[in-house]
């Protein structure tokens, strides 16, 4: 892990260090920056984002964090005696710090899979819908006289075709909490 203060910041960014920065930090597992200001914090997270082409996050519990937050592709703000700013400006809020491995390990994984489905029932949805209009065409001659009323094909997508995400988004748990949670490596499988 590497630890840096505001003063170590201020040296690499105003010294034109960032490129030497980011060598190292490619060999830390975890980067911590503390007694920083808001700028600075946001400053790291953007450089990191801009150079090396990764997804970020950031996690803080106070109002100097909001800015790093909202530069970050994930923003979790922890809810605690700071105040409530972090967490207004977030992604994703937890109570303790402790809850960040089931948020991640857990809920990412679910939702990653989640998502990954939808995306194969929205395109089935819609060519199966397109295919039945293109054959349709060939019936009545492509005059353009349409096949469905309006007022069904509203019908159709707000009952018929809701169903499914509804049930995928509550029920659909491909693997077990504590399993996901005994093995990490298994949030990789999906990517």
């Amino acid at each position: 892990g590497l630890v840096l203060d505001g003063r170590t910041l201020n040296v690499i960014f105003q010294g034109g260090l960032e490129e030497k920065f980011l060598m190292l930090t490619q060999y830390c597992r975890s980067v911590l920056c503390c007694r920083s200001t808001p700028l600075q914090k946001s400053m790291v997270v953007k450089l990191v984002r801009r150079q090396l082409n990764v997804m970020t996050l950031s996690i803080g519990d106070g109002a100097n964090d909001v800015s790093m937050i909202q530069a970050a592709d994930v923003g979790v703000g922890i809810s605690g005696q700071e105040g409530m700013q972090a967490v207004m400006a977030s992604d994703f809020a937890i109570s303790r710090f402790k809850h960040l491995k089931k948020l991640l390990l857990v809920h990412g994984h679910w939702c990653y899979a989640r998502l990954a489905k939808m995306v194969i029932y929205f395109f089935y949805k819609n060519v199966s819908y397109v295919n039945l209009l293109f054959w349709y065409q060939f019936f009545c001659g492509f005059s353009g006289s349409t096949m469905i009323d309006y007022w069904q094909m509203i019908f159709f997508n707000l009952f018929f075709t809701s169903m499914p995400p509804l049930l995928f988004g509550v029920l659909d748990k491909d693997v077990s909490a504590e399993t996901l949670l005994g093995l990490p490596e298994l949030y990789k499988s999906g990517q």
